[in-house]
Order: structure tokens, then C-alpha cells, then sequence
């Protein structure tokens, strides 16, 4: 895959509302154009799946992929904050905190993101304009 070469690559749980918002809020603010995006439960999404051996039963919504690392809930979330356009970035700040605690409130909305915001039947089908975003 040289999507890995060139870019961040987030997978993300493609029939979850919140992970579809948070997508879109993502591409809206990559100015620099740092990620590409793919759902977990595509081909390519299984295949990095299994290549970075990450186990979805403990992590289903959002990964990120950089620099041949892959890196999980709140260490996924903030590092890519840490690219985004506007005070985003400042919200790397909080990777000081214990992995357990900013994790707990990663697990905390992650758990309940189904009965809040809802799930699709299917995944996301980016729109002509996005479509290179995707894998």
C-alpha cells in the first residue's frame, strides 16, 4: 500500500455516525492534506487490520496508521488533532495524561457511540470530491 508512504491513514468504524461526523470534520480541517481515510470494514481496512495485528475487538473506531506505527484510541485521537487546521492542535497537550485515564474517556463515548449518535446499515460512500481522500 504507498497510501502508508505518503500519508496518515485513520480507519474508522464505516457504520458509526459518530466516526462518519468525525471524518468529515477531519477532511474539513486538513488543510495540508497529512491523511487518507478507509473503513475497517473494507478490504483495505482488513488487510492494515491484520498487518499491525490490532485486535477489533478492543479497538473498533478509530485507528491511525503513521509512519508505520499504528496507534489506538486517545493516543490515535490526539496525534491527529495535532495535524488539524485552527486550536485543534492544542489539544495534543493532553497526551501528557496516563494512557488509562484519557482512555477510560475514549472507552466511555466509544462504548456508548451506537445508542447516541447512531449506526448506518452501511458504510460511508465518499462523494466524487472526497473520493481521493480514500483508500
Amino acid at each position: 500500500m504507498t497510501e502508508e508512504a505518503t500519508h496518515k491513514i485513520i480507519l474508522f468504524d464505516g457504520v458509526c455516525n459518530l466516526c462518519n461526523s468525525s471524518v468529515n470534520f477531519i477532511i474539513k480541517r486538513d488543510a495540508k492534506d497529512h491523511f487518507k481515510f478507509g473503513a475497517l470494514q473494507s478490504e483495505e481496512g482488513k488487510e492494515l487490520v491484520e498487518k499491525y495485528t490490532i485486535d477489533t475487538s478492543q479497538t473498533d473506531s478509530i485507528i491511525l496508521i503513521d509512519n508505520g506505527k499504528a496507534f489506538v484510541k486517545s493516543s490515535a485521537a490526539l496525534r491527529i488533532a495535532k495535524y488539524l487546521s485552527g486550536g485543534w492542535p492544542l489539544l495534543y497537550a493532553f497526551i501528557i495524561l496516563p494512557t488509562f485515564l484519557r482512555n477510560w474517556v475514549y472507552d466511555y463515548i466509544a462504548k456508548n457511540r451506537y445508542k447516541w449518535y447512531g449506526k448506518k446499515e452501511s458504510c460511508m460512500i465518499p462523494t466524487p470530491e472526497l473520493k481521493e481522500k480514500f483508500l
